[in-house]
């Protein structure tokens, strides 16, 4: 990885190693500097104050703390994508027919995406399946306020 300035607008520091990059990531999701290292790659002997007593280390982590949308890497268009999914279902595409679901195996990520539970009840007729979808309603509102079409 090559050197990238600081990012004065941001604050964003980018690091001259991926394995430093890793170590920043590290360290925020677990707190724990030894763990960060170990996971990052650097030996069990690599003295971690070394690490963290960089000033670009410092500034990184700092970064990352202050932005956890990026150590997540959620993003508007993930989160987008997501009520997409929700809002334009068709919830036909999870029947065979009238009276029958597919199977749940058998349902693509983007069927399953959409169910927000399931539910069983014995009858004397056999067992009766519910599945209720995440409302659509909901989505296409959120969809609407983050592409700012409300306004």
């Amino acid at each position: 990885m090559k050197t990238i300035k600081d990012n004065k607008n941001t604050g964003e520091v980018k690091l001259t190693s991926s394995k430093q990059e890793h170590f920043c990531y590290e360290y925020v999701l677990h707190l724990n500097a030894n763990k960060a290292a170990i996971n990052a790659g650097y030996s069990k002997k690599t003295t971690v104050s070394k690490l963290l007593s960089k000033a670009k280390i410092q500034k990184r982590i700092q970064y990352l703390k202050n932005n956890p949308a990026e150590i997540s890497r959620i993003s508007v268009l993930r989160v987008l994508k997501e009520h997409e999914k929700i809002a334009f279902a068709d919830a036909g595409q999870l029947r065979n027919g009238w009276m029958s679901l597919k199977e749940f195996e058998n349902l693509t990520p983007e069927q399953k995406a959409i169910i927000q539970e399931v539910s069983t009840h014995e009858t004397k007729y056999g067992t009766e399946i519910k599945i209720k979808l995440y409302n659509k309603q909901k989505s296409l509102d959120s969809i609407n306020a983050m592409l700012g079409f409300n306004a």
